[in-house]
């Protein structure tokens, strides 16, 4: 006799996470990938345009003095850093953690 499944209709999603753009980036003269979502990749290039430096010389900044695991987690902190910054919320040390203003 033939088992009938009583599978549960999948849920509908609230809000599907955005999609990682994969770009290639040069990082003390080393070519890596970064996957990050496209608006990161926006705020790193309104950053860099700011700082009137390349995107690459960026990372490679924010890779010389990461405090995070891995270089898509620092640019991410440092982008948030960035941006507390120029709001008057206060900077955040390179592992994430805020300082005191």
């Amino acid at each position: 006799m033939p088992s009938v499944s009583t599978r549960r209709p999948p849920r509908p999603r609230e809000s599907s996470p955005p999609s990682l753009t994969i770009r290639n980036v040069v990082v003390a003269g080393h070519r890596t990938s970064v996957r990050l979502e496209p608006v990161m990749w926006e705020a790193l290039r309104d950053i860099a345009r700011s700082r009137e430096m390349p995107v690459n010389d960026l990372v490679t900044e924010i890779d010389r003095d990461r405090g995070a695991p891995s270089l898509t987690a620092a640019i991410r902190v440092y982008i948030v850093g960035f941006y507390r910054e120029a709001a008057g919320i206060g900077a955040i040390d390179p592992v994430g953690v805020p300082l005191p203003m």
